[in-house]
């Protein structure tokens, strides 16, 4: 085996790997936020809460096949039979998975929106330890009320918006708010640097190649989205939502190789291009 094929070989172990990885994190996710969604308010029981409350699941679901869909355009199957029904049906899922992004994102910011939301505990924290009530350290992240840890929660404790019976102090509060206004940011990050992946996929791959400040300005914007991402991954990191880190590393990990593809498809295109002018 030469020393090319190998590498190629361990590339493309990597590549699956990771695939494998994030596939994981689906049921990750909906461990978490199963946890979550039993504190959820009986009167919130809407369809839109449910989807609220399984952003992250819905939302990696959604991700993991469209990168599946978007290897196996790029990097599995040959441009001459991604026609008919084969393309109408891969079309058909991408639509399907857009339309359960959009849905998280929205999910997201109605989460966000909810915690805004929140108002002063009516009665002292104290009161309240026989009836079940919780504590929010952070996003997604509870621990239950009790007679040792009541007294700590003064009047500006505040009742969470769309949870039952959990309470949390001005720094859990804000803590939750700012993480889920920073997973409202990398949502919508995502969607803009897939919909710059498209852009060079359908349009500007197809015109053979764009003009140099083109293709200058959808690298310097895809480098503005990829650090940001990765800000949110640092932030994440350091107010301890360490699945969310490893998610995030593994998505900007993958998205390395789908820029690879990209690349490689954008040659083979010019090739072709080059090949019928010089035939012509």
């Amino acid at each position: 085996m030469t020393e090319v094929a190998l590498g190629y070989r361990v590339f493309q172990v990597v590549k699956y790997a990771t695939f494998f990885l994030l596939s994981l994190n689906i049921g990750f996710f909906f461990a978490e936020e199963l946890a979550t969604a039993r504190l959820t308010t009986q009167a919130a029981g809407e369809a839109f809460l449910s989807f609220q409350l399984f952003s992250a699941t819905l939302d990696t679901i959604a991700w993991v096949v469209l990168l599946i869909l978007f290897e196996l355009e790029t990097a599995v199957i040959p441009d001459h039979r991604l026609v008919g029904a084969l393309r109408y049906s891969i079309h058909g899922i991408r639509m399907i998975c857009t339309a359960g992004i959009i849905t998280a994102f929205m999910g997201y910011f109605g989460e966000w929106q909810t915690l805004l939301g929140s108002t002063p505990l009516a009665a002292p924290a104290c009161s309240l330890v026989d009836d079940g009530w919780s504590i929010m350290l952070k996003l997604d992240d509870f621990m239950p009320l009790t007679a040792d840890n009541c007294a700590q929660f003064g009047a500006d404790t505040s009742a969470v918006s769309g949870l039952e019976q959990v309470l949390a102090a001005p720094a859990g509060l804000q803590a939750a708010q700012r993480l889920a206004f920073v997973d409202v940011i990398n949502a919508g990050v995502w969607i803009l640097v897939v919909v710059l992946l498209e852009i060079e996929v359908r349009v500007l791959s197809r015109w053979g190649g764009a003009p140099r400040l083109m293709a200058f300005a959808a690298n310097s914007l895809k480098g503005l989205f990829y650090a940001t991402l990765f800000a949110a991954a640092v932030y994440w990191g350091f107010k301890g939502k360490f699945l969310d880190v490893w998610d995030a590393s593994l998505w900007l990990f993958a998205f390395v190789f789908i820029e690879l593809n990209v690349f490689e498809w954008q040659q083979e295109i010019r090739d072709q291009s080059s090949a019928s002018r010089n035939l012509s």
